[in-house]
């Protein structure tokens, strides 16, 4: 038992918790408590650890362009495609900052487009969000997305590729993370488990490291716990709507 843990710990770059090293084990078959797995964690110092960054800011929300209401809040999103959340954060290089725009399909927290560069400009959101169509493609009118209110996501650019998808356009409320939760997750996870401790030479070792992660790991070996302990990529591959019905947001 304490090989197989420690395995799964390091194979995961000791970035996973006891709860989730529990979830990977029972899905090879191996039958454990969280408890006992905890106490040889412990025993063996593999418990991860957190630290918190330097946060630069991203979010310019000071602009003259037009803000829309919050149309995710109290959503309940009931399958794929029906809720996008978008945003932007910092990657540290040796001897600069660059920065990485991401597109999550709500439902599953797959993430379905995302884009690296040396700026903050309209393009990097807009490139993020072009991968998230070519890969989807959902239904005009069937689909909302979600940012905070950065001049990125509200300036004409962005909004135009919404209009041209009939997509519409929510944003979080002033002050408010929260509102935005799943975009926020997914981006400390990224760091906390890729980013950092890593010291990426340039922007194109970033750019391919970063890739694989969450391409390959994030998307397809993460387990995630409001998935049931599932990839995003399997959690998809399962999942089945129920009626019509099934595919429309609801208010909670």
């Amino acid at each position: 038992m304490r090989d197989a843990i420690q395995r799964v710990a390091l194979a995961n770059s000791l970035s996973y918790g006891y709860r989730r090293i529990t979830w990977q084990l029972r899905r090879e078959g191996v039958v454990v408590n969280h408890k006992r797995v905890l106490r040889i964690m412990g025993e063996d110092n593999l418990l991860c650890l957190r630290k918190k960054p330097f946060v630069p800011v991203t979010t310019a929300s000071r602009h003259g362009w037009q803000v829309v209401p919050n149309l995710a809040r109290g959503l309940i999103v009931t399958g794929l495609d029906q809720l996008w959340v978008a945003d932007i954060t910092y990657v540290r290089l040796q001897e600069e900052f660059v920065y990485l725009a991401v597109v999550l399909d709500a439902f599953s927290r797959r993430v379905i487009g995302w884009a690296l560069d040396d700026h903050l400009e309209a393009s990097l959101a807009v490139a993020a969000l072009t991968k998230a169509l070519e890969a989807r493609r959902p239904q005009p009118g069937s689909l909302i997305h979600h940012s905070d209110r950065g001049v990125q996501y509200a300036c004409a650019e962005y909004s135009a590729v919404l209009a041209r998808h009939d997509i519409q356009a929510s944003m979080s409320r002033v002050g408010n993370p929260y509102d935005n939760a799943k975009a926020e997750s997914f981006m400390k996870t990224l760091k906390q488990e890729e980013v950092d401790g890593r010291d990426y030479r340039d922007i194109d070792e970033a750019r391919q490291q970063i890739g694989a992660f969450i391409e390959q790991i994030y998307n397809r070996q993460r387990l995630h716990s409001a998935l049931g302990y599932r990839p995003p990529v399997e959690f998809e591959a399962n999942w089945t709507p129920h009626g019509a019905a099934a595919q429309q947001p609801r208010a909670a």
